[in-house]
């Protein structure tokens, strides 16, 4: 890889100078890669059956740009990102916070922007995309999935704002995924 990139690697990175990379930019790198919905459209096959095929870069400036995607992505998995504790959703209604049986529910009205995740008859987030609602990782529809696992259960205040946080996460998510796309001049990669 450092043959190809005309870099040198550091294998004790903290921060690397313009002519280095470090182990987390070569795992932040391939993590954007990972998220590019056209790689996986276009190694889906793969994606199936075996182990993910890597394409590698000779060009160093898209190999920083990924790695710079990768990082911001990472963080936001990771629920570490800053912009995670700047709701989208609101939780409007006082009451148990019990996620009960046949619950989560998303309504969207027509002509809105978002919809809602009900958590029982009365009590719902507002303000979720139906994007971010309909994202899915591997095979699990990600906010129904987490809601689902919590059926009977009263939800905390750190798990409200936990699920709050991850609506966010998502819809950061998804502007990332379009922007790694975008970064990609070319597939396959040069």
């Amino acid at each position: 890889m450092a043959a190809k990139l005309g870099l040198t690697f550091n294998p004790l990175q903290r921060e690397t100078g313009a002519d280095e990379f470090g182990p987390e930019d070569v795992f932040h790198y391939i993590y954007a890669l990972l998220h590019s919905p056209t790689y996986r459209e276009r190694y889906a096959e793969f994606l199936k059956i075996d182990f993910p095929r890597v394409p590698l870069t000779g060009d160093a400036a898209l190999f920083r740009a990924l790695a710079g995607l990768g990082r911001e992505l990472t963080a936001l998995h990771l629920l570490e990102a800053p912009q995670v504790n700047q709701f989208i959703t609101r939780y409007p209604v006082p009451g148990d916070n019990r996620v009960a049986a046949g619950y989560p529910q998303f309504t969207h009205a027509a002509g809105e922007a978002a919809g809602r995740v009900h958590l029982n008859p009365t009590q719902y987030f507002d303000g979720v995309p139906p994007e971010v609602w309909a994202f899915h990782v591997g095979g699990y529809q990600v906010l129904d999935k987490w809601l689902k696992d919590r059926r009977g259960r009263q939800l905390s205040y750190d798990d409200l704002t936990h699920y709050q946080r991850v609506v966010v996460a998502l819809q950061r998510t998804l502007a990332l995924m379009t922007a790694i796309d975008a970064a990609i001049p070319a597939w396959p990669l040069a």
